[in-house]
């Protein structure tokens, strides 16, 4: 609450009052009731108020009140009066109160000079306006937004109702069944045991093939009365899936319901196909939702195309579409999927809105739709969109995904890809309710977005460098790609696309792409498997440390193919280096698993013609699925040159790598994981090694990485660009190995947790003969840092600032211990540490210098090797200034030694 005035300006509040002026004051406020918003001051001099007239414009604001300090002079205002704001005063306030909400002083005086009506009011009373009109905004603005949150609990609580209901039908349905199974089995086994007569069986049998010799009438496309009536059919069966129990739904980790959180998501259980359902709210009208939806390929990325082929309007006021859909390939070791189905779209009695739609299929009757050569036909269970209205706006959906893939079509390894019904929500149902709540958020104008462009452009940007990443992926012959021949061997797909307008679309002018004398794009593409490494880790790593993968002289090839003179082919000239790379920000999705940036990558040469010819390049990039805890979801990062003007209708070349999970998530590491290279295991507060328990969650085994990138090319050059893109996927593939194994946090994790754990007697042990052993043979203590509380001799070694590792004492040396020094020098874990021998990180200077000092080791216990430099297994070179190698013993009486141990001192990368 606001102190008084008297108290505002300095003046002290009286503590006594004398009687006769108190009664005085009691007199005069009888007769002059105060305003309730503003309690009499403290003391009984009289004040000069100014009162508020009520607003004109519209506001709802209510009376305006100002009031003047002791002793304020107010031209033509009697002591002790009200005065009213006249509407052209509080209009002309109001005016400035929208250009600026909160002048200052000498804004206030400047309101006044310019505003020959306000003349006859102070300053004063002008800040306390502005004041009060500020505290009722922010009091409407939180009136408003308390507003929406109760209509949202409201619809949520309706909701979860909805939902135990249904629990509660599903609990008794199952109830029932087993007591009837129980009783089935009872009469079965009686049955047996009195006779043998198979008549019953018999006339089962004979009633499923009299049902199997009937199939339902075909329906033609021509009788909209057939149509509707599979319309209705299919109807009915939505709405048993959307609110009743006809799917047996399990809620997904994660997806608890809030006014803020996307909604209920669950998946199928035991069910034919695969199936996922979302129950959300949205702040769009029901039409407008419906509308979205339709849209499929502005949310669904994996969709092709959609070809409404046929439109019947239904007496009830519906409409019935036959629909042909075409869906890219995941990955290049499948084949696309496409659908023929039927979508019927109508009204409910109590005003909700309903999508449902199913494919045609000779059980169901009605048309044939279009067979496309090198797709596989997936089917459509009865599936759709419930909108319901919500009362003071927007939309309560219920969304239903229910598909067949076909996954015995695919090889046993990739059947998750087609099984798993996280996957079908993550792509297909919580990708439409995001979609929705996005464009609701965007509608509001809360979102700032980058680059001076509207949210639509950037979300078109998105679209295409998703678009143009499945078009390589897949490359489909009709628009235009052919598979480059080779000798069947090879692992890595080349293909190449003569007539790139169709991928780049007629609007776009393609002139600084491809060169006047003829050319095209060609794409090398490559699928492999990951193991035991998230997807989410591995692209955060992937967009973060481009330069452990990407080669300069190939980012500069593809930057340049955008200017009137590219370079030829890579390799050709004489490559600088590229610098650090700045991310620059665009957008994000409202829940950040999406976020579109501009990657600048600084380029730098060495020679004088370098230096001229270097220039920075920038790449447009698409990064998703990042988030480690989403189950079954795709990671992707895609990427495509742009230069400096940034049109809305440049061509874009997307490149990228795609990640799918294949195995059900057992173990999801912390999302707070850092992305060295070096931390995922780590000793932290608590004593942990961080592996694979760290999280409810659970991370998965398998996933299948699909690397695809573009270049433009000459006509006369197409060879060389072809071997160079060869060459190159394959360096990125073994890049991308290594990154995911030194990342990984294994399965063996669990194994190392029961080897040495901390706080475990070997590890303390180990940690003690290190230190007792190195004190022994130098007559020194280890110099711990001084910021470390001895109370854990293995926190002490692990939270070393040098590096130290201990090393097995056979013929060809293998490590068995590290700090986290060590692994951040080496860039390994501390469980592919004991795969890198001890010969292959020194280099030929350090292994002479070792050999040398080896026998005084053994026999002296310590020596001291001059510094050089170190490889780690990512290849980077570490210097160090000095190295001490000692031998550890342990309790052993014969003194015998239990390994060797190396300490680098103060090691930096090169």
């Amino acid at each position: 609450p606001k102190k008084p005035e008297s108290e505002r300006h300095g003046d002290p509040p009286q503590r006594s009052t004398p009687r006769s002026l108190l009664s005085l004051s009691q007199a005069m406020t009888r007769h002059r009731p105060w305003p309730p918003s503003h309690p009499p001051p403290p003391h009984p001099l009289p004040l000069r108020v100014v009162a508020a007239a009520p607003q004109a414009t519209g506001s709802g604001a209510g009376k305006k009140m100002a009031r003047l300090s002791p002793g304020a002079a107010a031209p033509q205002v009697d002591t002790g009066k009200y005065v009213r704001y006249t509407p052209e005063q509080v209009e002309a306030l109001e005016r400035v109160y929208n250009e600026c909400p909160k002048p200052s002083s000498l804004r206030r005086q400047q309101i006044i000079r310019d505003c020959p009506i306000l003349c006859n009011i102070e300053p004063k009373q002008i800040k306390v306006w502005f004041q009060n009109r500020r505290c009722r905004e922010k009091q409407r603005k939180e009136s408003s937004r308390m507003q929406t949150v109760n209509r949202k609990l409201t619809a949520m609580n309706k909701l979860l109702m909805e939902e135990n209901d249904r629990l509660q039908k599903q609990v008794s349905r199952l109830v029932y069944e087993n007591a009837s199974v129980k009783s089935l089995k009872t009469k079965i086994h009686k049955a047996s045991a009195a006779t043998t007569d198979t008549s019953c069986e018999s006339v089962v049998t004979s009633g499923q093939q009299q049902a199997l010799a009937a199939p339902r009438p075909q329906r033609d496309a021509n009788n909209p009365a057939g149509l509707l009536a599979i319309g209705e059919e299919t109807l009915t069966a939505f709405l048993s899936k959307a609110t009743g129990t006809a799917v047996e739904w399990v809620q997904m980790m994660g997806m608890k319901p809030g006014p803020d959180s996307i909604g209920i998501i669950a998946v199928s259980h035991n069910c034919i196909g695969v199936a996922a359902r979302a129950c959300g709210l949205v702040s769009l009208e029901p039409t407008k939702v419906a509308e979205i939806l339709k849209d499929r390929p502005s949310w669904y990325r994996d969709c092709r195309c959609v070809d409404i082929l046929h439109v019947f309007p239904t007496g009830n006021g519906g409409t019935i579409e036959l629909i042909y859909m075409q869906t890219y390939a995941p990955t290049t070791l499948a084949a696309p999927r496409d659908f023929w189905t039927l979508r019927y779209t109508c009204g409910l009695d109590d005003g909700s809105l309903v999508i449902c739609e199913r494919s045609l299929t000779q059980s169901t009757g009605g048309p044939s739709g279009p067979n496309t050569p090198g797709f596989i036909r997936a089917e459509v269970l009865p599936s759709g969109y419930l909108i319901r209205p919500c009362e003071g706006g927007g939309s309560m959906i219920h969304i239903v995904d229910h598909v067949d893939l076909d996954a015995w079509s695919v090889p046993e390894v990739l059947r998750p890809l087609y099984e798993s019904p996280k996957i079908v929500a993550q792509k297909m149902t919580i990708a439409a309710l995001r979609h929705i709540r996005q464009i609701a958020h965007e509608s509001s104008g809360e979102i700032p977005y980058g680059a001076g462009r509207q949210p639509a452009v950037l979300r078109t940007f998105s679209q295409r460098l998703s678009r143009g990443f499945n078009d390589a992926v897949s490359g489909f012959p009709d628009d235009g790609w052919s598979l480059l021949t080779s000798d069947g061997a090879e692992d890595i797909t080349i293909t190449v696309n003569s007539s790139p307008n169709k991928l780049v679309g007629s609007h776009i002018s393609p002139s600084p792409l491809f060169s006047a004398i003829g050319g095209g794009i060609l794409c090398a593409k490559a699928s492999m498997l990951v193991q035991d490494v998230p997807p989410a880790l591995l692209v955060r790593f992937l967009r973060e440390h481009r330069s452990e993968w990407a080669d300069p002289g190939v980012d500069a090839y593809s930057a340049a193919s955008l200017r009137a003179s590219p370079y030829a082919v890579p390799g050709l000239r004489a490559g600088g280096f590229m610098g650090n790379q700045v991310i620059l920000p665009l957008a994000h999705t409202l829940e950040h698993e999406e976020f579109l940036e501009v990657l600048r990558l600084e380029g730098h040469g060495f020679s004088h013609e370098e230096v001229l010819l270097a220039r920075d390049m920038y790449l447009l990039q698409l990064c998703s699925g990042v988030d480690e805890n989403a189950s079954g979801a795709c990671a992707q990062l895609v990427f495509a040159p742009i230069d400096e003007s940034f049109a809305d209708d440049a061509p874009l070349l997307p490149s990228g790598f795609r990640v799918i999970p294949l195995d059900t998530k057992t173990d999801v590491p912390s999302a707070t994981r850092t992305l060295d290279l070096a931390s995922a295991l780590e000793v932290g507060s608590g004593g942990a090694l961080r592996g694979s328990g760290d999280s409810p969650g659970g991370c998965s085994t398998r996933s299948v990485l699909t690397i695809a990138f573009q270049f433009s090319f000459e006509n006369h050059l197409r060879e060389s660009v072809a071997a160079m893109a060869r060459q190159y996927v394959r360096a990125v593939m073994a890049s991308v190995q290594r990154v995911a194994m030194a990342i990984a946090p294994s399965r063996l994790g669990s194994q190392i947790q029961l080897k040495h754990p901390p706080g475990s007697p070997e590890a303390l042990t180990l940690a003690s003969w290190i230190g007792r052993s190195y004190r022994a043979h130098t007559g020194e203590e280890i110099r711990w840092s001084d910021t470390e509380e001895a109370d854990s001799p293995l926190k002490l070694l692990w939270n070393h600032s040098d590096a130290i590792l201990c090393c097995s004492l056979k013929p060809a040396p293998m490590f068995t211990f590290g700090n986290n020094a060590a692994l951040d020098m080496l860039e390994t874990t501390l469980v592919n540490l004991q795969d890198i021998s001890l010969e292959a990180i020194l280099d030929d200077e350090g292994r002479k210098a070792l050999c040398a000092e080896f026998s005084k080791v053994m026999q002296q216990g310590s020596a001291y090797l001059p510094g050089g430099v170190c490889k780690s297994s990512m290849g980077r070179q570490a210097s160090y200034e000095q190295a001490v190698a000692w031998k550890v013993v342990g309790d052993d009486v014969a003194g015998a030694p239990h390994c060797l141990a190396f300490m680098f001192v103060n090691w930096t990368f090169l």
